[in-house]
């Protein structure tokens, strides 16, 4: 192995050996610990620290880091204390997750590194809005996201690679190519050659290095941030290496030939550089020695100090509670003046006054630029407000939706437009898993709202039709809003953007242009929570959101005789439960209605809790009207039969008759 020093010093090529040296012993210590029986997992790196520490030494401290599950030394070259990561790893309540997670599936700000999740390839997308934050504050950073080689099949690669070429975004994706996606070799994972020849696809600069070369990946990664800071854009770097230990010690190792083992043993990064460095007359055999016994003293009293860090206690509620970021909305009434508006204008305003509010708010969606959305919802937002705010993205709901995150994980916040709902299957492992775990998981807020154009009514057919909210209401983390009218869709949308937790914000389509009411003038907010009594009545109960409203509205004025009360929860994550609670108690009985298909709609969800908690209350068993358990039709004829409304004159008959 080839060293090339340049004009580095004996102090720095010291330290990098110290650095490269520290992850190797703690992995050994780990080794031991896992035969012992005194931890019960580990994910080795022995044979890639030279990626790990090479790369984070480049980066400015200031910079983030989104590594792997095997990237030990990037998070010891940024200095984290080993008894913090040990906490981590065994789940103490000192741990950067209190135990929630294991392993590297953490963030920190304090050392600006972002944890991935297990499902392989989202932190890229989590990279691009880190980038973009910076590039809007004019901050000349780059940023560093890791993925292995089994990762560059996944979507996620290939969408974040290409948003970030199309923004030019100051990103270093750096590919672990270790020849293995845990036992699958690269053979049976692509046809390439190269896997820096992907670069090629996307019309961004692609290089090939040593992996094992402490130095060599030193000063790749030093000269291209420094570029990239400057002029800012994606690099796909491809770091030749080999994995000495299993995918995780409990997979052993056999299904590697041992010649690659031999061949790799003799690439060894850190003896190879160790010998470099007694060659050049910068270590000793007896320095060498000395060293290893410092550092070993140094592991030794961390692991022992974590292992007698306290366990987390069980607290239901707080587990309840940590789920979300901490915020108190205070709700900011609306003045007295009001003008007619559409349901859409109403979400222009809203998205209008929000971003004139928050300078840091971006708006990311297909085609929301110049063309002004599909809805022509944010028609003119690029003239007020530029298109670094306003974004026309790709087609890749998976890389905004990450992007959104990453934005708020760098201090920006996030609108993003799904065109229409039923495309946020394409984004939805990022809002499941990314959004709704990231503060329960480390603490960081998740301040993005995602519009969700939904709904049935226009003869749109299977894919551009649904209501799949309850896709979402049984995730913990995230709120729902469903706003009927549009005031409720100027003050809800400003509440969710004003919220710091990750919000999913349904706007019925059939009601954008059709329905029109009076909208307070200016910035006000609608509790997040809260619903609200459109009818009062002492018979029955109509409990719904969104179109729903309006059907059980239509039905009350066509029944001038009916005597109902109609409660639309505008809200479905928090939702009421206490005028739910006072509403049947009032009434005895209560049809909920909503145009979600029945089995398993939100509807359920509000049955089973009246059944558990208002049983006594009840005259009648709770009836759900919904749509059929089928997909959506185009045709209008079916379409009407589909919907939920087809079906209400009967249930409410059935229900007063029981």
């Amino acid at each position: 192995m080839q060293f090339n020093r340049g004009d580095k010093d004996d102090k720095f090529l010291l330290n990098l050996y110290r650095r490269l040296l520290y992850p190797r012993m703690v992995e050994d210590k780990m080794l031991k610990l896992l035969r012992q029986g005194r931890i019960g997992k580990w994910f080795s790196g022995i044979g890639q620290e030279a990626i790990a520490v090479g790369t984070t030494l480049a980066m400015q401290s200031d910079e983030y880091i989104l590594p792997m599950h095997r990237n030990l030394g990037v998070f010891t070259s940024r200095d984290i204390p080993l008894k913090k990561l040990m906490a981590q790893w065994q789940g103490k309540i000192t741990g950067f997750t209190k135990g929630r997670d294991r392993s590297f599936h953490f963030g920190t700000q304090d050392y600006k590194i972002i944890g991935m999740i297990s499902h392989l390839g989202p932190q890229m997308a989590l990279a691009d809005g880190i980038a973009l934050a910076d590039v809007l504050a004019n901050k000349q950073h780059a940023t560093l996201v890791y993925t292995g080689e089994g990762a560059t099949s996944e979507g996620d690669f290939h969408e974040a690679l290409n948003v970030a070429a199309v923004w030019n975004l100051p990103v270093i994706f750096l590919i672990e190519n270790n020849g293995y996606g845990l036992s699958t070799p690269k053979s049976e994972q692509f046809r390439c050659k190269n896997l820096v020849d992907k670069a090629i696809g996307y019309g961004v600069e692609g290089i090939q290095i040593d992996g094992n070369n402490i130095l060599e990946v030193y000063d790749t990664i030093n000269q291209l941030a420094n570029e990239i800071r400057k002029d800012p854009r994606p690099v796909l770097v491809e770091c030749l290496t080999f994995r000495m230990r299993g995918h995780e010690e409990a997979s052993g190792t056999k299904y590697v030939p041992q010649e690659l083992f031999d061949e790799w043993e003799k690439k060894d990064p850190l003896s190879n550089y160790e010998t470099y460095l007694i060659e050049q007359g910068i270590l000793t055999s007896d320095s060498v020695i000395d060293i290893k016994i410092q550092i070993k003293r140094d592991i030794e009293l961390e692991v022992e100090e974590a292992f007698n860090e306290a366990e987390p206690e069980a607290n239901a509620s707080q587990e309840e509670t940590d789920m979300y970021y901490p915020y108190q909305q205070e709700v900011i009434q609306p003045n007295q003046t009001s003008t007619d508006k559409r349901y859409l204008d109403a979400i222009t305003d809203g998205l209008d006054l929000a971003m004139q509010k928050y300078p840091n708010l971006v708006l990311m969606g297909q085609d929301i630029a110049d063309y002004g959305g599909a809805f022509k919802i944010t028609d003119g937002f690029t003239a007020k407000y530029g298109k670094g705010r306003v974004r026309n993205t790709p087609i890749c709901e998976s890389a905004i939706v990450g992007a959104g995150l990453g934005l708020s994980i760098n201090g920006y916040k996030a609108v993003v437009e799904m065109q229409f709902a039923d495309f946020v299957t394409v984004g939805f492992n990022q809002i499941v898993n990314n959004l709704a775990k990231t503060h329960y998981r480390w603490g960081e807020k998740a301040d993005v709202v995602v519009r969700m154009p939904t709904g049935a009514g226009t003869g749109a057919g299977p894919f551009h039709s649904q209501s799949n909210e309850a896709w979402f209401t049984k995730t913990p983390g995230l709120k729902i809003v469903y706003p009927a009218f549009p005031e409720d869709a100027k003050g809800l949308l400003l509440a969710a953007i004003e919220d710091p937790n990750p919000i999913l914000y349904f706007e019925h389509k059939y009601l954008y242009r059709s329905l029109t009411a009076p909208v307070p003038e200016g910035y006000y907010t609608t509790e997040i929570g809260k619903a609200v009594t459109l009818a009062k009545g002492n018979t029955f109960a109509i409990i719904t959101y969104g179109l729903g409203v309006h059907w059980a509205l239509d039905y009350v004025n066509q029944h001038p005789a009916c005597d109902a009360t109609i409660i639309d929860l505008r809200t479905l994550q928090p939702w009421d439960k206490e005028i739910v609670r006072e509403t049947v108690k009032n009434t005895g009985r209560v049809l909920i209605l909503h145009e979600d298909t029945l089995t398993n709609g939100f509807g359920a969800e509000i049955s089973a809790w009246i059944g558990e908690h208002c049983f006594p209350y009840l005259d009648a068993p709770v009836m759900r009207c919904a749509s059929l358990d089928t997909a959506i039709p185009m045709n209008k004829v079916l379409e009407d039969d589909f919907l939920a409304k087809a079906r209400l004159a009967e249930t409410i008959d059935k229900l007063l008759k029981y």
